[in-house]
């Protein structure tokens, strides 16, 4: 009788302290969210309040640590973060009251010397507005002796003088020479390239940048950076010549799968 007595207050005491146990655990992973993270939220291409509205919906902070200039991107609006956002191929998650570091797009754009560039050929030409951090656009090619030879720099139709201050990024349209019996060129295969890549191919072929289409899968100023081409028109060709100065069109994806399949 003392030994099951003795047994019972064990296995009592046993149960009291595992059930006190449970409720400690219980309670401290409540108190905690122990394993109860967030999904975290996409914040490119917001702006800072409708980002900060985002944010406060899903119980995290944001954070401004840097900021760079895009022209083609909303000036003030979210540029990159860290971390990324959650998707299928990500799984990022944070805790609650967790800080997301942002980098947003510059309020006030820099501003840059226009370079010279007449007597350049196109190729120097193209490098050093690169450099400068400016964006080569429309080749116009007028009747000349020496083909691809830099005649003009316009800025917004109008001839932009050298050492002339404008924001970076900007556009700047060359006239070209061409003289008749050297006024072919041929179209690149791009298939598989980003649009820089593609366009460096483009321009370094003396054909202009036509129509720039992202499929329904870019949804996003970083998506942009990532696409590649899946079709162009004309189709590339090393045998049927074109007239430098010809647009290319070019149709861009993130889905690898159609690569292959021609735009509508």
């Amino acid at each position: 009788m003392k030994i099951n007595w003795f047994v019972r207050n064990i296995l009592l005491a046993i149960g009291i302290i595992a059930a006190l146990i449970i409720i400690t655990f219980g309670s401290l992973n409540l108190i905690t969210r122990h394993n109860k993270e967030l999904k975290v939220p996409d914040f490119t291409n917001m702006s800072l309040e409708d980002a900060h509205n985002l944010a406060d919906k899903h119980n995290v902070r944001l954070e401004v640590t840097d900021s760079v200039f895009v022209k083609r991107l909303g000036r003030g609006y979210v540029y990159a973060q860290n971390p990324v956002a959650y998707s299928e191929n990500n799984n990022s998650k944070v805790k609650k009251g967790r800080r997301i570091l942002i980098t947003i797009n510059a309020i006030n754009p820099q501003m840059v010397e226009m370079p010279s560039l007449v007597g350049f050929s196109l190729r120097q030409a193209y490098t050093e507005l690169t450099s400068r951090g400016l964006t080569l656009g429309s080749l116009i090619y007028v009747e000349d002796i020496a083909t691809n030879n830099v005649l003009e720099q316009r800025y917004q139709g109008k001839t932009i003088a050298p050492n002339t201050l404008i924001e970076s990024e900007s556009e700047i349209d060359l006239l070209l020479g061409l003289n008749p019996e050297d006024s072919q060129t041929y179209i690149p295969h791009l298939t598989g390239y980003t649009y820089q890549v593609a366009k460096d191919y483009i321009i370094d072929n003396s054909l202009n940048v036509g129509l720039v289409r992202f499929d329904e899968t870019v949804t996003s100023y970083s998506d942009s950076l990532d696409a590649v081409v899946y079709s162009q028109s004309p189709a590339f060709s090393e045998e049927v010549p074109f007239v430098c100065g010809t647009k290319v069109s070019i149709y861009l994806t993130k889905d690898q799968s159609k690569l292959a399949i021609k735009p509508e």
